[in-house]
């Protein structure tokens, strides 16, 4: 596998590595696999890259997770890895644990993950399995360490709680009064992390909104 090529295919899909990880005993993932390269959107252009898509415009459900299984699969065969999603059938695959392992991600206060450069807005679409060592050995500092967490009192119905998430009181909001445009911009919450917010379309963030609500 030529690591280079496989980060231009990544790249030229419209996606990032958020976070790469040694392989530990017990990952589902193939005997042979090394490491796992943690997948994401790269914004802002991976908002075009996904509107021009089938997926997009076939009006079918789940339109992103079908978007995201035909190019990762793609990458992986063209690439000699195996794909692996956060989607699809039960036991899920460990993406919270992996990001956390991967030390470019974080639990934030809010309990939401949080990337050292997209913020609380990171996603995964996906990762892949290649046979090739870890390379990537920085010393990633946790954005939360220093920040005073606008997060925590952004929420206009304070759904997220040290109980957890709340997402009936997130929903009632989101359909009612919205009073921090929550559905129109994306969640206020993760919209106050002073990281990465700058960098996600606001029709990307209501088009995430309008799923969540289904």
């Amino acid at each position: 596998m030529d690591k280079l090529a496989l980060e231009k295919d990544i790249h030229s899909a419209g996606m990032i590595i958020l976070g790469e990880l040694e392989v530990n005993d017990g990952d589902p993932v193939p005997k042979e696999a090394q490491s796992i390269l943690l997948l994401g959107p790269d914004e802002p252009n991976f908002w075009k890259i996904f509107k021009a898509s089938k997926e997009f415009r076939d009006e079918e459900a789940n339109p992103l997770d079908r978007w995201s299984k035909r190019i990762i699969d793609n990458i992986a065969a063209q690439n000699e890895c195996t794909a692996l999603y956060p989607f699809g059938e039960e036991p899920y695959k460990p993406f919270f644990s992996w990001a956390l392992r991967s030390g470019a991600v974080w639990s934030s206060p809010v309990h939401l993950a949080v990337h050292k450069d997209r913020g609380l807005f990171v996603s995964f679409r996906g990762a892949l399995a290649i046979n090739e060592a870890k390379t990537n050995d920085y010393d990633f500092e946790n954005p939360c360490a220093k920040c005073p967490a606008p997060c925590l009192s952004a929420c206009p119905v304070d759904a997220f709680t040290e109980a957890g998430y709340d997402v009936i009181q997130c929903k009632d909001h989101i359909t009612s009064l919205d009073s921090s445009n929550c559905k129109s911009l994306g969640c206020n919450a993760r919209r106050a992390c002073p990281v990465g917010a700058n960098l996600r379309e606001f029709e990307q963030s209501s088009f995430h909104m309008e799923n969540f609500l289904r």
